[in-house]
Parts: C-alpha cells; structure tokens; sequence
C-alpha cells in the first residue's frame, strides 16, 4: 500500500472510507457495498488494519452502518435519476466515491461534493494522482464554514440549477449542529425545486438504542467531546419528523435500522447488522 499523507483529509472521513473497505475484506459476501476505492484515496499504512478503530469484530456494527447508509442512499439516487432527477449534492463529501464507482449512473447527473476547502483541495489533487480524473458532471464545491461561507451560495457559483430538482445527501453532519441549525438547513434545502429530496442521517438518544449498544456509543460519544467536536442533537424519530414539518416539506418519512436490515442485511449467514443508534429522515419538497 502506499503510503500518502492525510493532514487535510478530516480524520472522520478516512475512517469511514477504511471501514468501507474493511467490509469488502473481512465480511462475508454478498457486500452491501463494494468499495475499496476510498481506500486508495486515503492511502494508510500498511499497518492500517492494526488500528484500534479497525478492530474487525469490534467495529462490526459501525461497519455495517456505514455501508448501509451509503447503500441505502445510492439506491435513492439511482431511483431518482431513473425519474429524471440530474443534480446530486452531497453535504460534507469526505471520500465519497460514488462518482468513481457508478460513473454510468453518476454521468447522468450533475454531481456537487461540498467539503471544507483543504479536504477538497486534498481530494481534487487524490482524484488526479491515481487518473481518476475530474469529468465535467463532478463538482468539488470548498465551502468555509467556519467563515461564513454559504454552501447554498457556492453550489450555485459551482453551477447548481435550484429551479430543478435535486437530491441531498447530508450523513454523519445533524449531530454536530444544534436543533436550531437543523432547522435552518431543513428550511433552506426545502426551498429546492419541487420533486428534491433529502435523505438525511440523525442520532437517537441513548434510550432508543439497543441496550446491549449504549455503553459502547456513549464511549464514542465522550471521545468526540473530549477532541472537540461533541455531538450536540439527538433527535426521536418523531421530533425529526415533526422538524422537517416545520421547515416546510411535503413528505417526511422515518427509516430505521430495522427497514435496512430488512433490505440490506437479512438472511446473511455471518449475521452481520448495523448498529441501532442512527436514522435516516427522508423528505421531499
């Protein structure tokens, strides 16, 4: 493997690239998702599978979460396209390789990854390194937050149609914004064209999750607080939903845990499941 310095990468981002990776060589087949991709990007050691976080049967449910909801969402997207959707923007991109894995699909589509300016930069420079290149239909969208910068704003500069629907990816970023500014981002994304939809990912409180789980995700939850970045909304399926009626959408739908093991995991021989503390919204305007 080789080796490729990471410092601009969000470290989050990497370990849900490696954790993708791990489900193609450690779990049984059929793979909810193929992709090694992101692991190229990333580029590890050659020791990266020693690392505490990569734990293979600790890290099995966090795992199988991951390639879950990247699953369940490409689905979305693929379903949408089929209806004549042509804009993709994902929120908070990462190592999101859907472009470089489903560029038959992709390539009908306008694709916007909006990341933080240096983890775009980053990948832009990773995309050309290993030829994958950056085709017209994919835009790396920097927005900075931190400066007041308006992802809206710079979806638009990057060629954004907002009088046409759209779907809109935001996993793994509702906990880290309060109720108040998901509510703002709710409203925002419910102004895009009629026919969009969102499918947006949110944590439970720790009473809604499996009991067997919560010590292990308060675990995670106190090392996030103790690096500085604390998870600050936990929502009921119910309050999400109430959310996203106040901001306006016409459609509001809960998919839990259950609804992909349902469709993802069932009859798998290793038993492999997602763990329960994480919820799709789905909303359409």
């Amino acid at each position: 493997m080789e080796e490729k310095q990471t410092v601009a990468a969000d470290s989050t981002a990497v370990r849900v690239a490696l954790w993708r990776a791990m489900h193609v060589q450690v779990d049984a087949p059929p793979h909810v998702l193929d992709d090694e991709v992101g692991l190229r990007l990333a580029a590890p050691d050659a020791s990266w599978r020693e690392r505490p976080d990569m734990d293979a049967q600790g890290t099995r449910g966090y795992r199988a979460s991951i390639v879950g909801r990247a699953r369940f969402i490409e689905d979305l997207v693929v379903e949408q396209a089929d209806r004549g959707v042509g804009q993709y923007v994902i929120l908070g991109a990462g190592l999101d390789t859907f472009a470089q894995r489903r560029p038959r699909i992709a390539s009908r589509l306008r694709v916007f990854e909006v990341d933080r300016p240096g983890a775009t930069s980053w990948k832009r420079e990773r995309l050309l390194e290993l030829d994958y290149g950056i085709p017209d239909w994919l835009r790396l969208v920097p927005v900075d937050f931190e400066a007041g910068q308006s992802w809206w704003e710079q979806i638009a500069d990057a060629g954004f149609d907002a009088s046409a629907p759209a779907v809109i990816a935001s996993t793994g970023v509702s906990m880290y914004l309060t109720r108040e500014a998901n509510l703002a981002t709710l409203r925002q994304i419910e102004k895009l064209a009629p026919g969009s939809t969102l499918a947006m990912t949110f944590l439970l409180p720790l009473d809604l999750i499996d009991p067997a789980e919560r010590a292990q995700h308060q675990f995670v939850y106190e090392r996030a607080r103790a690096a500085g970045t604390p998870f600050v909304s936990f929502f009921k399926p119910v309050e999400m939903l109430t959310l996203a009626r106040e901001a306006g959408f016409k459609g509001v739908k809960h998919v839990s845990t259950a609804d992909l093991v349902e469709r993802y995991f069932a009859g798998r021989s290793d038993g492999l499941r997602p763990s329960t503390g994480e919820a799709f919204l789905v909303a359409t305007t």
